[in-house]
């Protein structure tokens, strides 16, 4: 089942929230300057690709107090980190 737009926006606030508070600060801020996965499988191969890279990354499972099942992953967070090891990991996804 697809999310809503709106449970997908807060789904990666939360996800940017979590990451923000693991972060450096200054890496965190070019990111937010400068700026979704088909399945699970994917997601999870982005993850690990990140992680391989040194690449922080936050999966939110959702709570399920709404539209998807308890504990499903909704969100994957890639960062905060270099432009160019970002792109590197998410450049192929298309935005929203």
């Amino acid at each position: 089942r697809q999310l809503a737009c709106m449970r997908i926006c807060w789904q990666g606030a939360n996800a940017v929230c979590n990451l923000a508070s693991l972060g450096n600060r200054v890496l965190l801020r070019q990111w937010e300057q400068f700026g979704p996965c088909k399945n699970q499988q994917e997601m999870n191969r982005i993850k690990e690709t990140a992680e391989h890279r040194g690449i922080p990354t936050f999966i939110v499972a959702d709570a399920g107090r709404t539209q998807v099942v308890a504990g499903s992953k909704t969100v994957l967070a890639v960062g905060p980190g270099r432009k160019a090891d970002i792109d590197s990991v998410t450049g192929k996804l298309r935005l929203l």
